[in-house]
């Protein structure tokens, strides 16, 4: 049961981050989405704390791996450096490191996920 908590988490903060990117490309092609692209900052800051919340929890009951927690933590580190480099609107290291969040969001979400049959088993 809990690691139906942490995929949860994890989909809502990949989704999350997608949904970041358009924002992003809202606000690059007019100024005036700053304040939509700043809300979605700041959300994505709160699932990423409720992401490492519950990757503790999950952890805890079941004695599982404390990866997805190392990987929690670490994402947030990141989103926290995230927001600061927007706030100072150092857009040549705030777009790639956005990208890179997307990836390792979407690598950690498959890495949740278990796969149902294969090509082997056919």
């Amino acid at each position: 049961m809990p690691t139906k908590f942490l995929r949860a988490a994890s989909a809502l903060l990949t989704v999350t981050v997608f949904v970041q990117t358009i924002t992003a490309g809202l606000l690059l092609s007019s100024p005036t989405n700053g304040p939509l692209h700043s809300a979605g900052a700041y959300t994505v800051f709160v699932v990423a704390v409720l992401h490492l919340v519950v990757a503790i929890l999950a952890w805890r009951p079941g004695g599982g791996s404390p990866g997805p927690i190392l990987y929690a933590a670490g994402f947030l580190v990141v989103t926290s450096a995230q927001v600061a480099l927007g706030i100072a609107h150092l857009t040549t290291l705030h777009v790639p490191l956005g990208a890179l969040m997307f990836g390792t969001s979407l690598l950690q979400l498959t890495r949740l996920w278990p796969v149902r049959g294969s090509a082997t088993q056919m």
